[in-house]
């Protein structure tokens, strides 16, 4: 490979190592383009997804400017998937070379702009997650301004009593919402509604209803944070609403706290209500452990007392399988039942009549439940206008969605905005504080930033050639372009996330994506099919 590539047209100088990508190869590399004085340069290993930063900040270094970098994907796109055939796998590296070679030929520089950063926060949401961030920015020392539309902080969590652990959730929660009211830094808005937004990553302006009054105010700010929360399925399953002894979890767990439970000798529970259906078909994830919380708590106030829990799978993960083996320690029955044949329940004077058929035995079996407990899924927050305001995109479930699940896992698409708990997905108390602080970790690396630097993978648009037909205004998913009052489209590049969409929609080829030209593509086709045409 390294001799074939030498032979290629503008290559003076080719070589190869073990890990490119090391810092051994990286300072050789640096040695090798200032002796040879090289303007372009083309590595061919891995990703660009994940190591393209790595080289271009090579560049950098040696004084290059960094667009003046291209690379060969021969891992992913070649050796992994013709890891069988060596000869052709061998044959299309050289394909990739060759034109990723042919490219670096047509680039040219390209100048990043700088942008000045509001060191300020917006949090969205006052429950556990938006507290903690906002606390995570402040101790930090940058201003927060937190928005709740509530009268109160707390969030769902203001209806939970303890962790399966045992921690007291009301307690941590007065503690919280003292330290967030009197952080300096801290600034809280109740009854606040979101009207307008707008900017880009470093400065942004949030229009805000404030108080019974509404008074409008503008915010500031330099980034974002989702922490809209969820609320707990109301079902309408099992008689839930007609009959007092049909409670959910969060009603048990309620009266137990308060002493107002009566001395009940059965308790039926049902897993899965409102979740892994058609209507909801993910797991809430939190119903198996509340569930056995519930089912220990229970246990403890009674031995005698018998507790069924009827399920489609336990779904305790991690540690919390230790919780699951007490509760079947304790005397907890749990029986399986599939999603066809649900347990049914009827209301009679002597109690909730609840049938389900038993795996073991074959045969229905008929319990008489002194209270039926419905372990009710999660449900996100009602965000339909927000996320139309935001303009940021949801999961069928209406969560909000991050941009890639393990390169930036609580990063929105929009650079600038994140997101952490509930808002983002169903997780339990103790995940939700720990994704709040990664939240506000990822913020931090905007704000500690006096100027950000653009991206200058940008559309630019060619005035003489737009017909102002509006195709790219209406195909751009994050809704940048605009018609100025020249009656052209016009692109922030500020805003602009250089997908490329408006340039492959444009019938008049108008827009151009920086370091993506068509001269830049095609040139990689006509040498791929060099020698074939």
């Amino acid at each position: 490979m390294r001799s074939y590539a030498e032979s290629l047209p503008g290559v003076v100088f080719a070589t190869q190592n073990l890990f490119t990508c090391s810092q051994d190869s990286q300072e050789q590399m640096k040695e090798i383009i200032k002796e040879n004085q090289l303007n372009r340069v083309v590595v061919a290993a891995c990703t660009p997804k994940t190591h393209e930063g790595i080289f271009m900040d090579t560049l950098t270094a040696c004084g290059l400017n960094k667009y003046l970098f291209e690379m060969a994907n021969i891992r992913n796109q070649d050796s992994w998937v013709h890891a069988d055939t060596d000869e052709e796998a061998t044959a299309k590296a050289k394909d990739l070379v060759r034109m990723s070679v042919a490219r670096a030929d047509t680039l040219h520089p390209l100048e990043e702009k700088k942008i000045p950063v509001i060191q300020k926060g917006l949090i969205i949401g006052g429950g556990v997650a938006g507290m903690n961030a906002a606390l995570g920015l402040a101790d930090q020392g940058y201003d927060v301004v937190l928005v709740e539309k509530e009268a109160e902080l707390g969030g769902l969590a203001k209806r939970l009593t303890a962790t399966i652990e045992g921690a007291n959730i009301g307690d941590y929660l007065g503690e919280l919402v003292a330290r967030l009211t009197k952080h300096p830094k801290i600034e809280v808005l109740t009854n606040a509604l979101i009207v307008g937004f707008s900017g880009f990553k470093g400065n942004f302006t949030t229009e805000i209803l404030v108080g019974p009054e509404r008074v409008r105010r503008k915010i500031d700010h330099g980034v974002v944070i989702l922490a809209t929360g969820a609320d707990e399925y109301k079902p309408t399953e099992y008689l839930y609403g007609d009959d007092p002894r049909v409670m959910t979890q969060l009603d048990l767990a309620a009266k137990m706290e308060k002493g107002e439970l009566e001395d009940p000798q059965t308790v039926v529970m049902v897993q899965c209500v409102g979740s892994r259906n058609d209507e909801n078909p993910n797991c809430s994830r939190i119903c198996c452990q509340t569930a056995i919380k519930n089912a220990l708590h229970l246990k403890e106030l009674n031995p005698d007392m018998n507790v069924y829990v009827l399920y489609r799978d336990v779904r305790t993960y991690g540690l919390l399988e230790d919780y699951y083996t007490e509760a079947r320690q304790k005397g907890v029955f749990f029986f399986r039942f599939d999603a066809e044949d649900p347990p049914a329940a009827e209301s009679s004077a002597d109690g909730m009549e609840v049938i389900f058929t038993d795996h073991v035995l074959n045969r229905k079996l008929q319990v008489s439940a002194d209270v039926l407990v419905l372990s009710a899924g999660m449900r996100a927050a009602d965000t339909e206008e927000l996320s139309g305001i935001l303009k940021l995109a949801r999961t069928a479930e209406d969560y909000f969605m991050e941009a890639h699940v393990k390169l930036r896992p609580v990063d929105m698409a929009t650079e600038g905005i994140f997101v952490c708990g509930t808002a983002h997905s169903p997780k339990l108390i103790t995940e939700t504080i720990s994704q709040a602080y990664a939240a506000s970790a990822r913020a931090i690396t905007f704000l500690s930033q006096a100027n950000l630097t653009l991206s200058a993978v940008t559309a630019q648009v060619e005035a003489e050639k737009c017909a102002s037909c509006l195709i790219c205004v209406r195909s751009c998913p994050y809704g940048v372009p605009r018609i100025n009052a020249d009656g052209v489209s016009e692109i922030d590049e500020a805003l602009c996330h250089g997908c490329g969409i408006c340039c492959a929609e444009c019938p008049a080829k108008a827009i151009q994506l920086n370091w993506y030209e068509d001269d830049q593509i095609i040139c990689k086709v006509d040498a791929l099919l060099e020698g074939v045409l």
